[in-house]
């Protein structure tokens, strides 16, 4: 069944939203949709007919109703008034919360019924706890004397087919309070409510290492040893000062130095970052570590992780199972396939591998939640043969290999919006263009505390 309703992922321009207790009931609103002018339950034609209008809910907060046709449904959208402002952050004053004067069907509190266009039918209610279009819960038909509930986090079902004792049709009608306790505590609310303070150390740190990007250029295998001196990893010779820079491995070490350094004094040593660390490959990979190196990009990321846990947190956060992610809360997500989103299971975390690229959005948001005082390092892998030479016109065998290593930084801005930023080979990347640059791949991250400091 296609779904008319499904948006892009990319973030609004402003927000300032109230917890979900605190949003303004339409309820009278809907009931009045209902009963006395019935735009949920009149015929597709009817409604479709009707112009859009603008209501006043009691506290006189405003809400747009009107209805969009697609080829096989159509909805009926309460779009909530975006409400702007932003709470205060560094030398930036906050700004009071106030209408801005746009209807969004993402506006929190917003509510969206969609239904079939041939008959009238109802398949569909969406619902915007927050304003942001990826995130927020939904409803749909099961018996007549139950529904299901789904929670969607940027593509990742964190809740799915959860049935709620009460047919679809009351929903239309139902205080939105009083749905969400149908759910209990498998309504998972912290995903919907960050606490913005918390991000202050992310946004201190991305800005600083944003004003230093411009003292950097890549160079293939360039780092940065513990004497100041721009090397090459593989040999550690020093590199000509007319072309010194940084690969993507070099540029993840030149961070982390950065937040290390104003506790420790000094840079780190490169070769221990070399060392294999933890569970990885198998005795078949064991052969081919000196020809492929395949795992260098991960045990480069777990070695800096260990380090810096160890430094800024205590020796006890050295350990693999301490800073390497691995575990989700969710087990299916949308993917786009022929024009089409279609709902596909989610493994989660793989050993030797980590997690498919098409989770990762969903995974970056909620560890935004989860853990807002972390950002990470990733290892981006797949499977590689070696390529057919004349020495060897045979090739190799296929292995999997880390062979690329970025920062990721998730959080949520001054405004309430999250945002993910990417760091890498010596320069910031779009996140959008990170996924895309990769389909089909695997990343292993591991996460790095958020020290504001930052002097590499």
């Amino acid at each position: 069944m296609q779904i008319l309703l499904f948006f892009s992922i990319f973030s609004p321009v402003f927000s300032l939203d109230l917890p979900i207790s605190q949003i303004a009931d339409d309820s009278l609103l809907r009931i009045k949709l209902t009963e006395t002018d019935p735009w949920f339950t009149d015929t597709p034609g009817s409604v479709l007919a009707r112009r859009a209008r603008i209501e006043y809910l009691e506290n006189g907060e405003r809400v747009e109703v009107r209805a969009e046709a697609g080829r096989e449904e159509f909805m009926i959208i309460l779009s909530r008034e975006l409400m702007g402002g932003r709470i205060a952050a560094d030398k930036n004053p906050g700004v009071p919360r106030g209408g801005t004067g746009r209807f969004l069907s993402w506006a929190q509190g917003s509510w969206i019924l969609t239904r079939r266009i041939d008959n009238g039918a109802p398949i569909l209610i969406r619902v915007f706890l927050c304003s942001d279009q990826n995130a927020y819960i939904q409803f749909r038909p099961f018996t007549s004397e139950k529904c299901y509930m789904d929670v969607i986090l940027y593509g990742g079902y964190i809740v799915r087919s959860l049935p709620l004792g009460v047919p679809f049709e009351r929903l239309y009608t139902m205080p939105l309070n009083e749905i969400l306790k149908l759910a209990g505590n498998k309504f998972p609310r912290r995903y919907f409510e960050p606490e913005l303070e918390d991000y202050s150390d992310q946004r201190k740190l991305i800005t600083q290492i944003r004003g230093r990007l411009g003292e950097l250029r890549y160079t293939d295998d360039g780092a940065i040893d513990e004497n100041g001196n721009y090397v090459f990893i593989d040999t550690l010779q020093r590199q000509s000062a007319a072309s010194a820079g940084l690969n993507c491995s070099g540029f993840t070490k030149w961070l982390i130095d950065g937040i290390l350094r104003p506790v420790t004094g000094k840079r780190l040593s490169i070769p221990p970052l070399k060392a294999a660390f933890g569970s990885r490959g198998s005795s078949f990979t064991d052969l081919w570590e000196e020809s492929r190196d395949p795992h260098f990009g991960l045990d480069w990321i777990r070695n800096l992780a260990a380090e810096a846990n160890g430094v800024l947190r205590s020796n006890v956060y050295r350990n693999l199972e301490e800073f390497e992610v691995r575990s989700e809360i969710f087990s299916a997500v949308s993917i786009l396939e022929n024009r089409s989103f279609v709902i596909r299971s989610y493994p989660g975390f793989l050993e030797n591998a980590g997690y498919g690229v098409e989770g990762l959005y969903p995974l970056l948001y909620s560890l935004a939640i989860d853990e807002p005082y972390k950002f990470y390092l990733a290892a981006v892998n797949n499977e590689f043969g070696a390529p057919i030479t004349r020495e060897n016109p045979r090739g190799g065998p296929r292995l999997r290999q880390y062979f690329h290593v970025a920062a990721l930084f998730p959080y949520f801005d001054e405004y309430g919006i999250f945002r993910i930023v990417v760091f890498e080979s010596a320069s910031e990347t779009l996140f959008s263009s990170f996924r895309r640059r990769y389909p089909g791949h695997y990343i292993n991250i591991v996460q790095i505390p958020a020290a504001a400091a930052f002097d590499p």
